[in-house]
């Protein structure tokens, strides 16, 4: 057993003591007995699952409506305050919000503030984040958009109309809008089935898929989008609507085309509300703590161009675009057009997983700050309910808004309730005050979405710091941004989401292999290369690999094997074997005489010899089979002088240790080739030993009959100085033995030619297996 002692001499400086016996995979099966595993039946299992108890009930009760843990204990008096102001403040924000991100998503600006409003209420009973603001998001709102304009674009409802005699074609906006009310909320309510299944079947690790640098750069890229689909409102020129593949550029080109028809009153208006927004904004971030209320610019700006554009009647006197209508109060709710379900599917998923993405990820950042956690499955379920409900009230996709939710908890924000207060702003607006801002320009709204996006913006500063940090992170950031700018955000995600598992493969395939070698006095050990000062032990040479392994990257464990020892074991092997052969003819011609303590030589002939790779033919070779022989033991010291002119690789070690520490899964063609490697190299006289091992590691390789006569469990370490010290307590018993001496069997007597041949039996076996291997690896 292991004994341990601590001891501090001083302050800041600790060391430990350990004395125990070497462990190797069979001593430490004697002393310690491994558990067997208890494994339920099925029919345990079941009962266990479907069992139902008034316990387990109000569990699962609570767990599905959260709002079950946090209001029993929500404590009015100290919290409902602050959620009032904050619910009010957010509820401002959120209207203006509401009716601008739904110009992004391509639908009258009423169904903006239906957004805001309907998904509120669900989460507020099934949403386990306490600070994020549920509703519209630019980037949402644009995907949604785009999907919109597809479907229902303004080509299909032009008609004819005739004007003082002349045919002129005009669009039925009637018409369109109300085919884009039908698609967008159908898309919202298939996104809330997907998002409902995606939380039932407990796929919220989903999300670990969409890093971080996946996610800036797909939002960057958004925020370019948004911004380029707002600037046609600032300028109010005339574009088409373009989706898929390079649209983006196309409405540039169209923007720039078209740039002398801008209208220059929405112009100004856009560009004095774009820099008051941003002005004030960035006052309220240096500002805040002094601020309890950050300056709610956004409504100031709006009640300033509302009452100019009514007083000074802009859009007559000119053509300022406007709002036009808000109608006031709610519509009935609508039957999802089920025949779009097969053209919005994988727009639908995308779409959706892109909203649950970002709501859990500012959720989970404002659960780390207030000390709670936010449950994923839980969140999808809460979403896919929100989005069905809304969905059926014609709302386009909700999720959050990183600029809404900062507003709700910077102003103080503690729980939900500051949610459902700020929903009840909305519905004031959508009952009584929505007429009031129908003589907004929409350039007021389209600066106010721009100044939204300085924090999407910002994320371009990560690149450089990603950079230093981990050059493939740094990649996928980039990657993903330009794709999702010029193939669009539902195949430019998806392109990143790829380029991003491709990156793994190869950080998988490719991984990092090293030589350790160990700290003078302790028993670590670390890479050569790395490390100063380090102690590789005489003989041995120890070699880490930082993966699994499996069929995709054991070649490349094979090349860096022969990288860090120096020599190929099979050539090694296969150059033994011809110096062999040419040994025999000498000894066959009397110029060498055999012994059993080695070779000696009547010539003197040298070995500065060279030979390439490649064995040629050997004449004699076929008269060498079923020769009978008398087996004499001699040996030949390879890392000598020999007396022939064969060139034999130095074998400069005596073993070789694998840290198999950071392997964690190993499949059976690396099994099996693993198994060859260590043939290969017991064939040359280096012995091969496995430490630091992971148990399912061991399990795996002794299910793929990794063991054999020549392949015990004893070579098996517990970790890497136990395999160093077994390895120099059998080297002290040699007694002067030189294990790097090969052993050949010779007749004398009859001073025939022995059978010497580039592949003994094992080779053939294993040249077999690795047969195998390659048909299986392909």
């Amino acid at each position: 057993m292991a004994t341990g002692r601590m001891d501090i001499p001083s302050p800041g400086y600790n060391q430990y003591l350990v004395h125990r016996s070497v462990y190797s995979e069979p001593t430490f099966q004697e002393e310690t007995e491994r558990k067997e595993p208890v494994r339920k039946t099925l029919q345990d299992r079941v009962k266990k699952n479907c069992s139902c108890t008034s316990k387990k009930a109000y569990y699962v009760a609570k767990k599905f409506f959260p709002i079950l843990n946090w209001l029993p204990n929500y404590r009015w008096k100290e919290w409902f305050v602050s959620d009032l102001i904050s619910g009010i403040s957010t509820g401002l924000v959120g209207t203006l919000q509401g009716l601008a991100y739904a110009l992004l998503a391509a639908v009258p600006v009423e169904y903006g503030l239906y957004s805001s409003f309907f998904p509120i209420l669900t989460y507020f009973f099934l949403g386990t984040s306490k600070h994020i603001s549920v509703g519209p998001f630019p980037v949402v709102s644009l995907m949604v958009g785009s999907i919109v304009l597809s479907i229902a674009p303004d080509e299909k409802f032009t008609m004819l109309a005739n004007s003082t005699g002349l045919n002129k074609t005009l669009i039925d906006t009637v018409a369109r809008d109300t085919a884009r009310v039908v698609v967008s909320g159908t898309l919202s309510f298939l996104i809330g089935i997907i998002q409902l299944a995606l939380g039932v079947f407990q796929i919220g690790f989903i999300i670990r898929y969409l890093a971080d640098p996946l996610v800036g750069g797909f939002t960057t890229a958004a925020a370019f989008q948004v911004f380029v689909s707002q600037i046609k409102l600032v300028l109010n020129v005339p574009t088409k609507n373009y989706n898929g593949v390079l649209s983006i550029i196309y409405t540039i080109i169209d923007i720039f085309t078209n740039i002398a028809k801008t209208n220059i009153a929405d112009l100004i208006a856009g560009l004095l509300t774009f820099v008051a927004c941003v002005v004030v904004k960035e006052i309220n971030d240096r500002y805040k703590r002094i601020f309890r209320v950050p300056i709610p610019i956004e409504i100031i700006v709006t009640i300033i161009a509302t009452g100019i554009s009514y007083g000074v009647n802009l859009e007559k006197k000119y053509n300022a675009g406007i709002v036009k209508t808000i109608p006031s109060g709610f519509i009935p709710p609508m039957t999802p057009d089920v025949s779009l379900f097969a053209q919005l599917g994988s727009s639908a998923f995308s779409i959706g997983i892109v909203a649950y993405a970002v709501a859990v990820s500012v959720g989970k950042v404002y659960a780390t700050k207030h000390n709670y956690e936010v449950d994923g499955n839980q969140e999808f379920i809460a979403f896919g309910i929100s989005n069905l409900f809304s969905g059926a009230f014609s709302c386009f996709c909700a999720t959050t808004a990183l600029s809404r939710t900062a507003v709700q908890e910077s102003t103080g924000g503690k729980t939900q309730i500051a949610g459902i207060i700020s929903a009840g702003i909305v519905l004031i607006a959508i009952v009584a005050l929505g007429r009031l801002l129908e003589p907004l320009q929409k350039s007021v709204l389209a600066a106010i979405v721009i100044a939204n996006l300085k924090g999407m913006f910002c994320q371009v500063f990560d690149v450089p710091r990603l950079w230093k940090e981990n050059k493939w992170d740094s990649v996928i950031w980039v990657f993903t941004c330009i794709a999702s700018i010029l193939l669009g955000l539902d195949l430019g995600l998806l392109a990143g989401l790829l380029f991003g598992l491709v990156t793994i493969i190869l950080r998988v395939q490719f991984p990092s292999c090293g030589a350790l070698g160990n700290v003078p006095g302790t028993d670590i050990y670390k890479n050569v290369k790395e490390y100063k000062n380090l102690i590789e032990p005489e003989g041995v040479k120890i070699i880490r690999y930082t993966s699994g392994m499996f069929y995709g990257n054991i070649d490349g464990f094979k090349n860096a094997i022969k990288s860090i020892v120096g020599f190929d074991a099979v050539k090694v092997y296969n150059k033994r074997t011809k110096a062999l052969r040419k040994i025999q003819k000498l000894i066959k011609k009397g110029q060498l005489r055999s012994t059993k303590n080695g070779i000696i030589s009547s010539t003197g002939a040298d070995n500065e010899g060279f030979e390439p790779d490649d064995d040629p033919e050997d004449p004699e070779q076929e008269n060498n089979e079923g020769v009978e022989t008398k087996e004499v033991e001699i040996r030949v010291d390879w890392n000598s002088e020999l007396p022939v002119k064969v060139y034999v690789p130095k074998v400069s070690i005596h073993s070789i240790i694998f840290d198999f520490g950071q392997i964690h899964f190993i499949d059976v063609v690396a099994v099996r080739s693993l198994k060859v490697i260590f043939k290969e190299f017991k064939r040359i006289d280096v012995e091969p030993y496995i430490a630091a091992y992971e148990d399912g590691v061991l399990q795996k390789m002794e299910s793929c009959l990794f063991f054999d006569e020549t392949i015990k469990r004893d070579i098996f370490f517990l970790t890497v100085h136990d395999a160093v010290l077994h390895i120099e307590n059998l080297r002290k018993f040699y007694d002067g033995h030189d294990p790097l001496l090969e052993k050949i069997s010779l007749m004398q007597e009859s001073r025939e030619l022995l059978e010497f041949t580039a592949v003994d039996p094992t080779e053939q076996e294993l040249d077999a297996q690795e047969g195998a291997l390659r048909s299986l690896a392909h």
